[in-house]
């Protein structure tokens, strides 16, 4: 998709759990995240849901991880306890569904997914970054792709918001381990995109993006 999701419920008709704590700066009083927290939930950077235009309608929501897998009840990932953030007929993409893509905006040629750590490319992320909203310098972007990546910033699992304007992390559906997940990262300053599993735990809010089938 070119737009970040805005879903409030998965595609069964489950809701998701919204989170609308702490006022423009967020919280530190672990409403949202922490021990007990860990299933599907979504929020808005800085709750603003009604500026003009509000963040809402400039970035979409921000999903912990578990929203993004689908993890509603237990916080574990079991087949009763999966459901589907995307439309049906779409997914949220993999760590190999992101590897491909990167590869493809890089090369211009299909490939295989590779194993790729750490800064998966220098350039990609100008072909996949908008040329709007992102704070000044906005290196590389020229968006050829139409992916049209947004500055979303982002929500710690502490509950504060961060790097609006120049930041972007996208999830995969790929668990690293049992406190985080591979994403990619984007950035204002730079044409890099990252493939990380530490810089964010399943607990931080991000952008989701979902993948045809």
């Amino acid at each position: 998709m070119k737009e970040n999701l805005r879903v409030r419920r998965y595609n069964d008709g489950t809701e998701i759990r919204f989170d609308a704590s702490g006022g423009v700066l967020g919280t530190t009083s672990q409403t949202w995240a922490g021990t007990g927290r860990e299933y599907g939930a979504f929020t808005i950077y800085a709750n603003d849901s009604t500026g003009t235009p509000s963040n809402l309608t400039s970035y979409g929501y921000l999903y912990n991880w578990y929203a993004a897998k689908g993890i509603y009840k237990t916080g574990v990932i079991v087949s009763t306890d999966t459901l589907n953030i995307c439309p049906s007929g779409w997914h949220v993409p993999s760590d190999s569904d992101w590897n491909k893509l990167v590869i493809f905006i890089d090369s211009g040629t299909p490939a295989a997914d590779t194993t790729i750590t750490g800064t998966q490319s220098t350039t990609a992320g100008g072909m996949l970054k908008s040329t709007l909203l992102w704070a000044s310098p906005n290196t590389g972007a020229t968006n050829p792709s139409v992916f049209s990546a947004l500055p979303g910033g982002y929500r710690e699992s502490t509950g504060r918001f961060f790097r609006l304007g120049t930041r972007t992390f996208f999830w995969s559906a790929t668990e690293y381990d049992t406190t985080a997940a591979w994403h990619r990262v984007l950035y204002n300053n730079s044409g890099t995109v990252d493939r990380l599993n530490t810089i964010i735990t399943k607990s931080f809010g991000a952008s989701v993006r979902c993948l045809r089938d």
